[in-house]
C-alpha cells in the first residue's frame, strides 16, 4: 500500500495492539476497517465503550472531496471534520479504512477523554441503557459488549460520587458501622 499524500511504501508497525500502517515520511496512519476502534480501545480502556464515529456530530461534519487516494482500494477519501477537535480525518467510503495525519490518533484520544470526563450522571445514565441493549443487540461479541457495559457503569458510578460527595461520605459510614463479615 502505497501512502495517500507521499505515495512512498507504507509500513506496517504496531500502535498500541493494533498493526496499522504507517508512512515513514509524514508519519501518517493508515487503518483498515475496524482497526481504529481497536487501537482506541487498546490506547485506553476506559473508553471502549464510546464508539469512534466520525458521523457523530452531522450538524458539525462536513464531508468534503479530497485529492487522496485510498491506500487500500484506490477509491477517493473524503475528509470530515471530527467535531471540534481540529482532526481532519479521511475516510474510505468503500472500504471504510481511515487515514490519520502525524499526531491525529491522540488528539482524537485527548478529545474522548474529554468528552468521557465532562459527561453528566444523566448521560452516563442514558448510555449505560444504550449498552445495556448492545449486549444483546450490539455488533460486537457478548464479551466486549459485556466489558462496554461494565466500563460505562464503572464511570457513572465516579461520576455519581463526583458530582454527589456527601452520598460517598454516608456509604463509607454505613460500611464502617457494619462491616462485611
Amino acid at each position: 500500500m502505497k501512502c495517500p499524500c507521499c505515495d512512498i511504501d507504507l509500513k506496517s508497525k504496531m500502535l498500541e495492539d493494533v498493526e496499522v500502517d504507517e508512512c515513514n515520511k509524514c508519519k501518517g496512519t493508515w487503518f483498515e476497517d475496524d482497526e481504529l476502534r481497536k487501537a482506541k480501545d487498546s490506547a485506553d480502556p476506559d473508553l471502549n465503550w464510546m464508539d469512534f464515529e466520525i458521523w457523530k456530530h452531522k450538524d458539525k461534519s462536513k464531508a468534503r472531496s479530497r485529492n487522496l487516494a485510498c491506500p487500500q482500494c484506490k477509491q477517493s477519501l473524503v475528509t470530515v471534520d471530527y467535531a471540534d477537535t481540529g482532526v481532519e480525518i479521511d475516510y474510505c467510503p468503500k472500504c471504510k479504512g481511515t487515514w490519520l495525519n502525524r499526531s491525529e490518533f491522540k488528539k482524537v484520544i485527548k478529545a474522548l477523554t474529554n468528552e468521557l470526563l465532562t459527561k453528566s450522571f444523566s448521560e452516563y445514565i442514558k448510555g449505560s441503557i444504550e449498552e445495556a441493549k448492545e449486549i444483546i443487540t450490539g455488533p460486537e461479541s457478548f464479551v466486549s459488549e459485556w466489558k462496554d457495559f461494565a466500563t460505562i457503569f464503572k464511570m457513572m458510578q465516579f461520576r455519581l460520587f463526583t458530582e454527589n460527595p456527601k452520598l460517598l461520605d454516608t456509604i463509607m459510614d454505613v460500611q464502617r458501622m457494619n462491616p462485611i463479615k
